[in-house]
């Protein structure tokens, strides 16, 4: 008689068989050409995002699916077509730089590293003023004047601006354009808002290469150098990729390395695609 093994024994001997397996075992093979559930893996990790939460049970079809297919549709081309080759050279020279890189991103930062990062790029810096400003964009001066006896009048300055400036983004917004620093606007536009209180608006318009402005005040306030913690993350990633820079040169500079003199090649040859399957 045949004996019913228990259900915890029977998903232990699953687990057990689903460790064994590895990414060189063979999932299926097409006129003997195998196919690895490796190459299955990376098929799905390379998989737009929107089937990536598809189910294992359906991307485990779906994948197989194609790559036999792939495989019966090479199988009809005779020998391997130099563009394929060079692409192929190409494409491993890629992932290999790319493992690279990688591996120097994922090295750890340390503390010192960021605290020295940190008094390079923050410790001497300044608090700085910033406005909270609104304006309202016309082409003319004359125009800009209309507004600002509309204004006078005691018309509300963002249904104005929702009615005839001509910046599409702060118009719809009432003219609100936001918090912003100095150095942030062009010229005049800058030195209008800092004559200004809070509350305030130009008593003339302000001509830049926009148009004619008419801008509001609307508060002021002193942003004080971001905190080590604050800053944690963009200064190790700053580290890192200074790293990769540094590692990059070094690597230049110790390899041999010859390049074409000047006028060998012709850069126009760079779209003669006839040349990938000239031997």
């Amino acid at each position: 008689m045949l004996r019913t093994l228990p259900a915890a024994a029977l998903m232990a001997g699953l687990a057990t068989t689903a460790a064994a397996q590895q990414a060189s075992d063979v999932v299926a093979t097409v006129d003997g050409t195998e196919i690895t559930l490796g190459e299955m893996i990376i098929t799905r990790s390379q998989l737009p995002q929107q089937y990536q939460q598809l189910p294992p049970d359906v991307l485990f079809q779906g994948i197989l699916d194609q790559l036999i297919q792939q495989q019966v549709l090479a199988d009809t081309v005779e020998g391997t077509p130099g563009r394929v080759e060079y692409a192929l050279e190409n494409q491993r020279r890629s992932l290999l730089a790319g493992e690279a890189v990688n591996a120097l991103m994922e090295a750890e930062v340390s503390d010192e590293e960021l605290q020295a990062a940190y008094d390079e790029n923050f410790a001497a810096a300044e608090p700085t003023q910033e406005y909270n400003a609104s304006h309202i964009l016309v082409e003319t001066e004359e125009e800009a004047q209309a507004v600002l006896e509309r204004l006078d009048a005691g018309e509300d300055f963002a249904e104005v601006a929702k009615e005839v400036s001509t910046d599409p983004g702060s118009g719809a917004q009432g003219g609100s354009l936001g918090w912003f620093a100095d150095g942030m606007m062009v010229a005049p536009f800058q030195e209008a808002v800092a004559g200004l209180e809070a509350g305030e608006t130009t008593e003339t318009p302000v001509e830049t290469q926009f148009g004619f402005h008419v801008i509001r005040l609307d508060d002021t306030r002193t942003q004080e150098p971001p905190a080590l913690e604050d800053v944690r993350d963009q200064l190790a990633s700053q580290i890192q990729q200074q790293k990769v820079e540094a590692t990059l040169a070094e690597l230049e500079g110790a390899a041999e390395i010859t390049r074409p003199e000047e006028g060998a090649f012709d850069p126009a040859l760079l779209n003669n695609l006839d040349l990938l399957e000239e031997n």
